[in-house]
């Protein structure tokens, strides 16, 4: 409702399709003020000859213009002045009257040189509207280009390593440049999915389910059951859920490399939020750890880079055995992100 008034505001003053209609209907308006003033005669005390006549002149500048409002002015004035300045039926030329006219004239063009600047703002401030929706979309459009393009050359850089790889003879090597290509592809995946021009993040819950699908895809293995549980309208913002995606993507793969190589399983996905913080936890029911294990001390590239972006969000990232079998990893963020 309020979108519609603005829009019905931005319109004004009307512009109808042939000029002698709106002052048609400036005359109907100052017709219905004397038929309104006549009939409250009875009631009225006397004087107050312009009381209903000053609601036609805004009326009309505010819907038909300037040149309506002043006519709707000139006629009003004359029907007051004929009708209910003494003495009646008549136009008296007493100093009084004159000067009865004098302020009504005077407050007229208050009321209708208000009304134009106000009209004249209004539709300046139309056009500013609409050049700033333009300006908006494209700078969306812009933004969708660069993130196509930064997607783009992270795809070129991957693809790249990707051939490098057939040069390299070392196994370690090799595998090397494959991680590297893979986390590249992954990277720019989740900035085109999460960033957006407008700076708000997305659904949690529906990104890592889309993510978490991704990542047992990729791994060609159809053998794993995948489950993800987050709060529905839990909204997280780029510069958190990005690394928070990285994390997810390195416990689920290494879930799938080194607790579940050969058989089959399922890895559940959690998030809590609450007023302490958010908690992430990714759990397998694979082949486990050990209990002394130390996440912090551990060569896998994997982990390092877990605890790294953990570190980056003043969170703390652990892996311990599960107590059903298998490993969970967690991630604890604090609550001011």
């Amino acid at each position: 409702m309020q979108r519609r008034n603005e829009r019905f505001v931005e319109r004004l003053p009307l512009v109808l399709r042939r000029p002698w209609q709106a002052y048609f209907l400036t005359t109907c308006l100052c017709l219905t003020a004397l038929a309104i003033r006549s009939a409250a005669e009875i009631a009225m005390p006397m004087g107050y000859p312009f009381v209903s006549f000053f609601p036609a002149v805004i009326l009309s500048s505010f819907l038909f213009g300037v040149r309506p409002g002043i006519y709707a002015g000139l006629l009003c004035g004359l029907l007051s002045w004929y009708f209910f300045i003494p003495p009646r039926m008549g136009f008296s030329f007493q100093p009084s009257v004159i000067l009865a006219l004098a302020f009504y004239g005077a407050v007229v063009a208050i009321d209708v040189a208000l009304i134009h600047f106000l009209q004249k703002a209004n539709f300046n401030l139309a056009v500013e509207r609409e050049r700033s929706r333009v300006l908006a979309e494209n700078r969306e459009l812009l933004f969708h280009e660069l993130q196509h393009r930064v997607s783009n050359n992270l795809q070129v850089v991957a693809a790249m390593l990707s051939l490098q790889r057939r040069h390299v003879d070392h196994d370690l090597a090799r595998r090397a440049l494959d991680d590297a290509s893979a986390r590249l592809a992954l990277v720019g995946r989740i900035s085109r999915a999460l960033y957006n021009p407008s700076g708000e993040g997305q659904n949690i819950r529906a990104f890592l389910t889309t993510l978490t699908a991704d990542v047992v895809e990729a791994s060609g293995r159809g053998d794993i059951s995948m489950a993800v549980e987050a709060p529905e309208d839990l909204i997280l913002q780029p510069d958190v859920a990005v690394p928070l995606a990285l994390i997810v993507t390195e416990a689920v793969s290494n879930a799938i490399e080194h607790g579940l190589p050969h058989r089959g399983g399922s890895i559940h996905v959690g998030l809590d939020a609450s007023e302490e913080g958010i908690a992430l936890h990714i759990t397998d029911d694979g082949n486990g750890i050990s209990s002394d294990f130390d996440h912090n001390g551990a060569t896998n590239l994997g982990l390092r880079i877990s605890n790294a972006l953990a570190g980056q969000l003043n969170g703390r990232f652990s892996l311990k055995p599960s107590a059903q079998g298998g490993a969970i990893a967690r991630l604890d963020l604090p609550a001011r992100l």
